[in-house]
């Protein structure tokens, strides 16, 4: 645990340095507990994502670089490798794929890079990967504007 400790200390400090470098991306770790961090990342330019923000959760295993953290949308998402009511992500590096060598920074990029580019063939949202199966990515982006526009997109007025 205390490798774990170290390794996510290490990271904290270079959130903060990369701040500037890397907008799209705002890591934070919860201050009574490193072993819990959120992040907010901006749907990605031409996508049906664009102008939403969206919240992250991660709950990093004691045994973590050895092992991925769990991460999660807290924001409702369209996107057939996002179960709709858990949030819980269909991404091979949160899984069989990990490595040490991923941070919880690259995590949220490779999330972004999910974004713009679905995998309908292993969905976790049946309806969205269904629509992109069949070949209609009009109304595939229609839903997943519209739940970005009512989910991730900050209320006027």
């Amino acid at each position: 645990m205390q490798a774990s400790r170290a390794r996510l200390f290490k990271e904290y400090k270079e959130v903060q340095r990369e701040k500037a470098v890397d907008p799209d991306i705002q890591l934070v770790c919860d201050d009574s507990n490193i072993f819990k961090w959120t992040a907010l990342i901006k749907g990605p330019s031409e996508t049906p994502y664009e102008g939403g923000v969206f919240q992250l959760a991660f709950a990093i295993p004691e045994q973590y670089p050895l092992l991925p953290p769990q991460v999660r949308f807290l924001t409702k998402i369209f996107h057939p490798n996002v179960h709709f009511k858990t949030g819980e992500i269909c991404l091979d590096i949160l899984k069989n794929a990990w490595s040490p060598a991923w941070t919880l920074q690259s995590v949220c990029r490779a999330i972004i890079a999910l974004m713009a580019h679905p995998e309908p063939d292993s969905p976790l949202n049946c309806d969205s990967g269904n629509l992109l199966r069949s070949g209609d990515v009009r109304g595939f982006r229609s839903m997943a504007s519209m739940y970005t526009r009512l989910a991730a997109m900050p209320k006027k007025g």
